[in-house]
């Protein structure tokens, strides 16, 4: 039964969030054209600062509810499933970029993330894309540096 109304609710609060999210990307494409400006996206998706404190406020009610046992483990469990952040994707640039940051050879960049130099290379110049293991271990290097991986 709570579990339905904490779910209700997440639902509204996307669907408001959506509409307004919605209507600011229209005020602003109509502002960029009549300015003469362009937007253009780049790197990944990532959740705006609004949605993800929908998101972890729903995150902390439910721990309140399951820690007085009006949620199960299991319910518990898919919470925090939902409120995992996405991995990012990199691109071949974005890949060397971080590599280069670390100031390391392609050989010590790859022997950190435990592949082959040639696997790296192969990221680096875009002839293969890295797994999604790999991507999670790119968005950790590139968030708290190579010693993540020591």
């Amino acid at each position: 039964m709570a579990i339905k109304k904490i779910e209700e609710s997440v639902a509204n609060s996307q669907k408001k969030y959506a509409s307004k999210l919605a209507t600011s990307s229209q005020t602003a494409a109509s502002a960029s054209k009549s300015s003469g400006r362009t937007t253009t996206k780049t790197g990944s998706k990532k959740t705006s600062p609004k949605e993800g404190s929908i998101l972890q406020s729903v995150h902390e009610t439910a721990m309140g509810l399951h820690s007085i046992g009006a949620i199960s483990q299991t319910t518990m469990r898919e919470f925090d499933a939902l409120c995992l952040p996405e991995v990012p994707t990199f691109s071949s640039k974005e890949i060397k970029a971080i590599r280069s940051r670390c100031q390391v050879s392609q050989a010590v960049f790859a022997n950190f993330m435990n592949i082959t130099p040639s696997s790296l290379q192969k990221w680096e110049t875009g002839a293969k894309k890295p797994s999604n293991v790999a991507m999670k271990l790119l968005d950790l290097v590139n968030r708290k540096g190579l010693d993540v991986l020591v």
